[in-house]
């Protein structure tokens, strides 16, 4: 089975994870040995430095190496700190980048359609995922209204928890068809088998959220989840890769 992991990041923290890794290299050494072929990648000084400083930072990184697929983070372009939708986006092919993410709470701001709508547009209508994570600045509350403003996004929702998250999830899944969750801290007995059974394998996707947490403990609950191959397969890497191939840059 591949695993290509939608939820990592490398570059040493602010407040230190139990296994940091400083590098690419390192990222790539830890994942060698846990088993996990590619990974969806940021830089952590996307959050703690700066948006352009952390994405300089990970494209210069993952360069020499095909296994890591970038995750650059945005800010609403009032101030012009980045450059128009267009060019940005093409950056973005150039350094091999194929999703967004956002901090707004760390970065002091409201995504939505007043302050984010052009981007969003874009992203919509070229299929770029946006990962927001409930660990790092999103509320339930603040993805439910982005939704419903951009009911076609193809949205991520990375580090949810495990107890009580279904009863927020769900109804996203229901009404949003490109909306996907992100299994990395999802521990719940008989979880992964009851999302297959209600909503069938592509809405899940593999992600560790190392180095905050270790690789291996959500591939062993996948390994060993009551569900047919096929899905563990989809949930494992077919399903990011293949939201992937759908970006158009």
């Amino acid at each position: 089975m591949r695993f290509f992991d939608c939820n990592v990041f490398f570059g040493l923290p602010m407040r230190r994870p139990l296994a940091p890794v400083p590098t690419a290299e390192d990222l790539l050494a830890e994942m060698d040995r846990a088993g996990v072929e590619g990974a969806l990648v940021w830089h952590i000084a996307q959050h703690d430095a700066s948006p352009q400083v952390g994405n300089r930072l990970l494209a210069e990184a993952i360069r020499p190496y095909p296994r890591l697929v970038g995750c650059w983070t945005v800010l609403p372009n009032q101030t012009r700190e980045f450059p128009p939708p267009p060019l940005f986006f093409q950056h973005m092919r150039e350094a091999r980048i194929a999703a967004l993410r956002v901090f707004p709470g760390s970065h002091r701001f409201l995504l939505n359609a007043v302050s984010m709508g052009d981007l969003l547009e874009e992203m919509v209508a070229r299929r770029i995922p946006l990962l927001v994570s409930l660990r790092r600045g999103m509320e339930w509350r603040d993805i439910y209204a982005l939704l419903a403003e951009f009911p076609d996004l193809v949205c991520v929702i990375c580090d949810h928890g495990s107890w009580g998250s279904d009863r927020l999830f769900r109804p996203l899944l229901e009404r949003y068809p490109h909306v996907y969750v992100d299994i990395a801290q999802y521990m719940l007995d008989g979880g992964l088998e009851a999302l297959v059974s209600d909503y069938g394998a592509t809405r899940m996707l593999f992600g560790s959220g190392f180095p905050e947490s270790y690789f291996g403990g959500m591939m062993l609950a996948l390994r060993h989840a009551g569900i047919p191959d096929e899905a563990r397969a989809a949930i494992a890497g077919g399903n990011l890769e293949r939201i992937l191939k759908e970006v158009r840059l």
